[in-house]
């Protein structure tokens, strides 16, 4: 497949702000197996099935890059037939070590399998990237993982501690439920703006939000769809956003939650423990 794709701008959370582009409605909903503790956990390894991930810069400098990497098939060439996951070939992920900074971001591919996305990325540092694809050579949904590095003076911040309730935009945003290690339980995330109810939240890559669990220390990878879709006849558009999220083993675990209001795509952060 050749055919070049339309751009997609993509969002950032940072040390708990939240910048975001608008994103047009999505209707079709594509098959995205959820990464679970059951197996290896997601976006520990750069090379998965014969498939690898290859970021075309190690080190870049900080502010404004082109972010380039291609997915290298078992024979060694560039892919560039993938199955849709959520309305997008491929979903990129990147964070900063410490996990105070996310951005979900969808890259433009190339003829020749280069993807390319503008990222600003504001601070040095160690960082890693992750893509959930699913070649369709393969028949299954993957998450590949590769650390880069932000040149400049470095200076380590632990992982944001956080409450049950975060601020992101005008709007708050609260987490029900507890993580279990190695079990699964339900995620409740209920948004308001102004202390009302958001009744009318807005699909977003065919749900109606997207959370986005790592482990810190490791960066062990679980992203989680939410309980029923739009337009299913049953899932309301808010307040609450249910997620049943198992997560792989004991740690400190931050959830970032992607939600559509207003036409803005925006990021809510939560830190958590699981025992």
């Amino acid at each position: 497949m050749t055919a070049q794709h339309t751009a997609h701008a993509g969002h950032a959370t940072h040390a708990g702000h939240a910048g975001h582009s608008a994103h047009a409605d999505h209707a079709t909903h594509a098959d995205h197996a959820d990464h679970t503790a059951h197996g290896a956990p997601g976006g520990l390894q750069v090379t998965q099935d014969g498939y690898t991930l290859e970021l075309v810069e190690n080190i870049v400098h900080a502010g404004e890059i082109d972010f380039r990497f291609q997915i290298v098939g078992p024979d060694g060439k560039a892919v560039t037939d993938f199955a849709p996951i959520h309305d997008r070939e491929l979903h990129l992920i990147v964070v900063r070590r410490e996990l105070d900074g996310f951005w979900h971001v969808h890259p433009v591919r190339a003829a020749d399998g280069t993807w390319e996305v503008r990222l600003t990325l504001p601070e040095a540092g160690a960082y890693r990237a992750f893509t959930d694809i699913a070649p369709t050579a393969l028949g299954k949904t993957i998450t590949l993982g590769a650390d880069f590095a932000i040149a400049g003076d470095y200076r380590p911040q632990p992982v944001p501690a956080t409450g049950r309730t975060a601020a992101v935009d005008g709007y708050e945003v609260t987490l029900d439920g507890e993580l279990v290690a190695g079990a699964g339980r339900l995620l409740t995330l209920t948004v308001r703006k102004g202390g009302e109810p958001v009744t009318d939240l807005q699909p977003y890559l065919a749900a109606y939000g997207h959370l986005v669990v790592l482990r810190a220390g490791d960066l062990a990878y679980v992203h989680v769809h939410p309980n029923g879709e739009p337009g299913d006849g049953i899932t309301a558009a808010g307040p609450e956003i249910g997620f049943h999220t198992a997560v792989p083993g004991r740690g400190t675990y931050r959830l970032f939650l992607d939600f559509r209001h207003g036409n803005v795509v925006r990021t809510a952060a939560f830190t958590l423990t699981a025992d």
